[in-house]
């Protein structure tokens, strides 16, 4: 059984560099970035990690099973979850996977390829989305407008929610640091649904939202720059992803369903994402790796194809004994 045990490809050892948001996807690949390891120093807390490597803080706890997010302790070696299968879905516009609360951004035009190496240029952010009485709608939608320094006006339950803890909300919150939409926010069409900044960042990459989707300040902003009104938006949800990496081989990436989808979530659900992956390309799988993968739950995407492959990191135990 592999129950602590995952393979790992192309992994690479920072102690300090954050991650950029911006990435390049290989002609006929389905796989972003690349795993990383970071040599944590008493000072560090996942919080903290989170930001600086432009992850979420449940991915680097799915990720970590067992390392105290508080207290991890220095030299404990910490995987950073920094590569990412794409969502089955159309690369356009913006595609949000609610089961790993990360965002993808597709632009177009002149800088969505290089033209040397035919790469695609994928941006990816880690977000927070809605609480279970207050679920992100699924669905597709298009950006409607774009607001800077947004005001905000909570809705009546959402003050209701307040008042019982004490916490009288205006009816009107003015733009400022007490604002909880931070600087800028993407207006959706669905009504009252936003992407949206934040004045507490350190909640990024958790279940903590009203419905909405909320982003680190410095992430919404630069995604406020790029993507024009009109563009659209795609919200799903796919704890399981199978997908193609530039070597030609399969991979599984499998996180933890949302918990009010959960038992709708199991193997044949696998099953379906392989098949979805495999309509124009086929591989063998080695089926028990991919079962540890789903039961496992880390959202690291790992090699499934049965053969060969070449192999830059051996394998890789829960304490990353590199």
């Amino acid at each position: 059984m592999l129950k602590n045990t995952l393979l790992f490809f192309g992994v690479s050892v920072f102690s300090a560099a954050a991650t950029g948001a911006e990435l390049w996807l290989a002609p006929g690949s389905e796989l972003l970035g690349e795993p990383q390891v970071h040599s944590a120093v008493y000072e560090d807390t996942f919080v903290k990690l989170a930001r600086q490597y432009n992850v979420g803080y449940d991915e680097l706890r799915s990720a970590n099973p067992g390392v105290d997010a508080w207290l991890p302790g220095a030299g404990t070696q910490i995987l950073i979850p920094s590569q990412y299968l794409l969502p089955r879905a159309p690369q356009r516009g913006i595609v949000v996977n609610v089961a790993e609360l990360r965002l993808y951004y597709f632009p177009d035009g002149a800088q969505a390829v290089d033209p040397a190496t035919g790469a695609r240029r994928v941006y990816t952010y880690p977000i927070s989305i809605g609480q279970l009485d207050w679920s992100t709608p699924l669905g597709g939608t298009t950006v409607t407008s774009k607001v800077k320094n947004p005001s905000w006006t909570p809705p009546e339950s959402i003050r209701a929610e307040h008042a019982e803890r004490g916490d009288i909300l205006p009816r009107v919150v003015p733009p400022g640091p007490d604002n909880p939409l931070g600087a800028h926010a993407l207006r959706l069409g669905f009504p009252s649904y936003l992407i949206h900044g934040t004045n507490r960042p350190s909640g990024i990459g958790m279940r903590v939202t009203h419905g909405c989707i909320r982003m680190f300040p410095e992430d919404v902003e630069a995604l406020f720059s790029m993507v024009p009104v009109g563009t659209t938006v795609l919200i799903v949800n796919q704890p399981f992803k199978v997908g193609w990496g530039p070597d030609g081989g399969l991979y599984v990436e499998a996180h933890a369903p949302l918990e009010e989808h959960e038992e709708s979530w199991s193997a044949t659900e696998l099953t379906r994402a392989y098949v979805a992956a495999t309509e124009e390309r086929t591989a063998e799988v080695d089926w028990r790796l991919a079962e540890e993968i789903l039961e496992l739950k880390r959202g690291l995407p790992a090699f499934v194809s049965m053969g060969s492959v070449e192999i830059t990191a051996a394998v890789i135990e829960d304490e990353v004994a590199l």
